[in-house]
């Protein structure tokens, strides 16, 4: 029997899933990464500790397999973090310097300063902030050794690079577009963004289709030589694909600490409102445009919840979220500041509209209340510049199980949303991408066909409307930083 060795290289793990060509999951392994601050605001990752991770995600995974056939191998990695090595020898330059570290910050604040802002998000569809990675690169570059041959990129190329014995050195259109350096209508590096960042692009790895040929598996602990690395995708990417979300107007939700909202694209549009334009994935030489927002604090906040009203735990606060009365007071996580659409890293965290009436199950709700109308938020803005009518929702991410969690999502979109029985969209995603490369599916017909256990949640008529008041009051306070009268 033949099957895909899929792998998802997350921020704080490694996993490893092997896809049988009916597209069941067959074995899991995953194994821990670790992450270091070696200043306030700087996040980085050992470069050799993400690739040693992958393989005993491998092992493991392959444990517990049964007897198959590695037809090929599909990557799915996190986006935006970025590292430097030795092209002849392998060896790290310098660490990884993960999508979360703030160290660019001040060249980012230059760049605005000067007036790049407008240029870079026409061409790149992204603002320049120091989630993403030309400034960052520019960082790597400035400490690494002279007289070595630089090979710069995200994970992807890092871990191809790897797989093929230090073969190759290339990446897939949808990590390429979370770089900055990526013209996205031309899908090629950009000089002038390049020049912009101070990265040459002689560094820079090849822009591949997602679903691709990137090398075969060479000196590779615990796999045979010769097996084709068939896809890469960013991870978020990976599970728009790994739903079937196709057509145009169809999306996912991500839920996690913070959630990544998706949509496909007809075409390239230029993003407004505080929402982001990418490269979904790429196949034939053609692109998948898609929008994204992401929401910083997101499920984050239930726990610190639980927490503070001395719940055993989430299901708890969840459970005295169902029983409050109607009306109560709003809440925003704006705990690091609001994501998408809002922007605005000066934001904070509150509660609005307390009384002495106010109940624990009101403060419950308003808690709970809060990922769905970031979500809708983000929603909203984009059904505004989409050319298509939004499409299937699907949503992803452990707090997605919870059925009055995502009850509230669809009332508060007043849009049906579609659970998802599939932990790993991300490695499934990348798997049926490499399906497409090896020929075991032929078209996306056929992995639109595959097996999904799914559940639609309706809309169903509620009072959010009257809460959204409540939400965009309180986002509003949120924003606005009040001035000390003390000693006047």
């Amino acid at each position: 029997m033949a099957a895909i060795l899929a792998i998802d290289q997350g921020t704080t793990n490694s996993k490893a899933v092997l896809v049988s060509s009916d597209g069941v999951i067959l074995a899991r392994g995953s194994s821990p990464v670790g992450i270091s601050h070696p200043q306030p605001g700087w996040v980085e990752q050992d470069a050799n500790r993400v690739w040693t991770s992958v393989l005993e995600a491998i092992a493991v995974c392959l444990i517990d397999a049964p007897p198959v056939s590695i037809a090929g191998i599909a990557i799915s990695n996190q986006r935006e973090s970025v590292t430097i090595w030795d092209g002849e020898t392998g060896e790290p330059l310098g660490p990884v310097v993960s999508w979360q570290c703030r160290r660019s910050a001040p060249v980012c604040a230059e760049l605005n300063a000067a007036g790049h802002s407008a240029r870079v998000e026409s061409l790149t569809g992204l603002p320049i902030d120091p989630m993403f990675p030309g400034p960052k690169m520019k960082w790597l570059l400035d400490s690494a050794p002279e007289g070595r041959k630089l090979c710069l990129g995200t994970i992807d190329s890092w871990l191809i690079h790897r797989f093929t014995g230090g073969k190759v050195h290339a990446c897939d259109a949808s990590n390429a577009a979370r770089s900055q350096l990526l013209d996205l209508k031309e899908m090629d590096w950009s000089d002038e963004l390049c020049t912009l960042f101070g990265v040459p692009k002689a560094y820079l790895p090849q822009v591949h289709d997602s679903a691709s040929h990137f090398g075969e598996t060479f000196g590779v602990p615990g796999l045979p030589d010769g097996i084709p690395v068939a896809a890469a995708i960013g991870d978020s990417h990976a599970a728009l694909f790994g739903h079937g979300a196709f057509e145009p107007g169809d999306g996912k939700v991500t839920f996690g600490t913070g959630s990544s909202i998706m949509t496909t694209l007809p075409h390239f549009i230029a993003p407004q409102n505080g929402i982001t334009t990418t490269i979904a994935w790429s196949l034939g030489g053609t692109p998948t445009y898609a929008f994204e927002g992401n929401i910083l604090v997101s499920a984050a906040s239930l726990p610190w919840m639980v927490e503070i009203l001395g719940l055993p735990d989430v299901q708890a606060l969840v459970d005295l979220a169902k029983t409050a009365e109607p009306e109560g007071p709003g809440f925003v996580p704006a705990f690091v500041g609001l994501g998408a659409p809002h922007w605005h890293a000066d934001a904070r965290a509150l509660f609005s509209g307390i009384t002495f009436n106010t109940t624990r199950a009101q403060m419950a709700r308003a808690v709970t209340d809060s990922i769905s109308f970031q979500v809708h938020d983000v929603f909203k803005a984009m059904a505004a510049q989409s050319p298509a009518p939004m499409g299937r929702l699907f949503v992803d991410g452990g707090p997605s199980k919870n059925t009055f969690l995502m009850q509230c999502v669809a009332d508060a979109l007043v849009h049906p949303v579609i659970q998802c029985d599939a932990a790993e969209a991300s490695a499934l995603g990348a798997a049926y991408l490499a399906g497409l490369t090896l020929g075991i599916w032929d078209n996306l017909e056929s992995i639109k066909a595959l097996p999904r256990k799914t559940t639609t949640l309706d809309a169903k008529k509620s009072d959010f409307s009257r809460r959204l008041l409540v939400w965009e009051d309180a986002i509003f306070r949120s924003t606005v930083t009040p001035t000390s009268s003390m000693g006047e």
